[in-house]
């Protein structure tokens, strides 16, 4: 593997043994502990089913999604535990740590009971393992990055830190090889059934493997240097956060820099499989495959633009990778749903469904107790059928009290009257209710899933590819910035806190509230808002106030 990386690395820039090992180690340690994390968000349709059954299917799924953001909204306390250990004592040493808690929370999510088990303690114990994973990722990442870019020479820190990079993908794309491969070994009724938790117990192994490879490691140099001189951080949080100076740079990074990075890494490698798994009805081992395709496709290009980032800055390839974004997201999004499924595509132009109603009389289609069956108002019992059937709606609004009415093309059906039918009668009326839409919905060529003789499989392979290409321009050249803006002696902590708020929170929570949008909305294109907003943020806050680092010296 040592040969790999050199390699992938341009003869003039070929790579020292002691650096290789750094890169080689670093990088596999880091692999795996993405491939823990990530689990999760691969399997959420079926982690929802197993552990969010006792709520309606939009809800339970929205839960599985706010699961899987925990496990990011306590990243940058992680960050700030680890990363003042890091500073306190070493680099090495907390790569163990954070490692140890991450493989045996992701063990344990394997063997846990389901919800028709034990009940709501299933989901309860879950979340808390989330959030053990969260905590164990926030200290990992910064570790790995700054211990690279310490032992690298000061023009190839973006090259070296860009294998780094490619961890979180690499990490993803190893979860998606043993998910596809376990659903093929087995089938996939028994893979939702029981056959989900096997990818979750072969991380005791990886676990093994990483512990031994990171134990192969040196302290890095630069840190030794400092600490035996008494020259390194007592007391690393205060001195980065408490100190304005420090604390700036902190927060330039983040909403110059990580913020838009974030929501381009979660949406094109997340989001998207989300998108076509429950927008576009793909099945849900086609839609691992088709990333699988795409992330083997688009990785050499996190060490191309950390390469480039070396020749010609971190800055412009950052800020160009989130103004694309900004500008083609919607246009990418919609080819991926004309080539993922042209027989919705079509359907939605030809038929358009909309509900008429006050929108003001209506609930937000997200029950956080799960005990609404959305059923009380007519608005309510037409926007939770066709969330549950996946299908997009545009609203029009009705004079106050009216009956909803959904509208397929130029068919319109009434929902039932709450206030008029109860009991059996009421469940009777919504059953026909749904019956009838259903029915109009299929005549007007709506598809209860996506037909893979009809998918244009290169396209969404080309349009995938596209998004994962936009991740390696804002995530490639991103760990060389974040290094190079902070001193040694806070360097830990002071990067690993707004690289983790970026990631943790506006990324990791955009799938949740990109899909809570869509189900507030009806609307499936309209989540791409909340990254959108995030790169225009990005750009105009980096271009302002976000300094050009890849010609600075980090030793001192």
């Amino acid at each position: 593997m040592a040969t790999a990386f050199n390699d992938a690395l341009p003869k003039h820039h070929e790579a020292t043994g002691t650096e290789k090992r750094v890169i080689l180690a670093s990088s596999l340690g880091t692999v795996f502990e993405w491939y823990d994390f990530y689990l999760y968000g691969l399997l959420a349709t079926i982690i929802s089913a197993q552990f969010f059954s006792g709520v309606n299917e939009t809800t339970g799924f929205i839960f599985a999604l706010a699961a899987f953001a925990a496990g990011f909204a306590v990243r940058p306390f992680g960050a700030l535990v680890f990363g003042r250990l890091g500073d306190l004592v070493g680099r090495k040493y907390t790569f163990l740590v954070t490692m140890g808690l991450m493989g045996l929370s992701t063990f344990t999510v394997g063997v846990l009971p389901s919800y028709a088990s034990i009940g709501v303690a299933a989901p309860i114990m879950l979340v808390l393992l989330r959030l053990m994973q969260g905590l164990a990722l926030g200290g990992e990442y910064g570790g790995a990055a700054t211990y690279v870019a310490e032992h690298a020479p000061n023009n190839k820190r973006g090259l070296y830190t860009s294998f780094i990079q490619t961890t979180a993908t690499l990490g993803l794309f190893a979860a998606l090889l043993v998910v596809i491969g376990t659903r093929t070994m087995i089938g996939e009724d028994a893979f939702k059934e029981w056959g989900w938790r096997v990818p979750f117990l072969v991380s005791a192994i990886l676990l093994g493997v990483s512990m031994w490879i990171r134990m192969q490691l040196q302290e890095s140099p630069v840190f030794q240097k400092m600490k035996e001189e008494g020259t390194n951080s007592k007391a690393p949080i205060s001195e980065a956060f408490g100190n304005w100076k420090n604390a700036r740079w902190a927060l330039i990074a983040l909403l110059g820099a990580v913020a838009g990075q974030a929501v381009v890494w979660y949406t094109g490698q997340f989001y998207a499989l989300f998108f076509l798994e429950k927008m576009l009805l793909v099945d849900g081992a086609t839609t691992n495959i088709l990333i699988a395709v795409a992330l083997a496709i688009g990785t050499p290009f996190f060490v191309f633009f950390g390469w480039l980032s070396d020749r010609i800055g971190r800055k412009k390839i950052i800020l160009a990778g989130c103004a694309l974004a900004a500008v083609t997201y919607f246009p990418a999004f919609h080819l991926l749903a004309e080539a993922a499924n042209p027989a919705l595509a079509k359907a939605q132009v030809a038929a358009p469904v909309s509900v008429v109603v006050n929108h003001d009389e209506c609930s937000v289609q997200f029950d956080p107790i799960g005990k609404n069956k959305f059923d009380a108002k007519s608005c309510d019992i037409a926007k939770s059928f066709l969330a549950k059937s996946a299908v997009s709606y545009s609203n029009v609004g009705a004079e106050a009290g009216a009956i909803a009415q959904v509208k397929v093309g130029t068919a319109t059906f009434t929902a039932p009257d709450p206030a008029k039918v109860t009991g059996e009668e009421r469940k009777a009326a919504i059953e026909a209710f749904q019956k009838e839409v259903k029915a109009a919905l299929a005549a007007a060529g709506y598809p209860a899933k996506a037909d893979p003789e009809a998918m244009n499989t290169p396209l969404v392979v080309a349009v995938l590819t596209y998004l994962v290409l936009l991740v390696t321009m804002v995530y490639g050249p991103i760990a060389a910035l974040l290094v190079e803006l902070f001193p040694t002696r806070i360097r830990y902590t002071a990067m690993s806190l707004p690289y983790h708020i970026g990631n943790g929170w506006f990324g990791g929570f955009l799938p949740t509230t990109a899909f809570a949008m869509v189900a507030a909305t009806g609307d499936i294109y309209y989540g791409l808002w909340y990254p959108i907003g995030i790169c225009a943020l990005t750009v105009v806050a980096g271009l302002l106030f976000l300094p050009e680092t890849f010609r600075r010296n980090i030793d001192d």
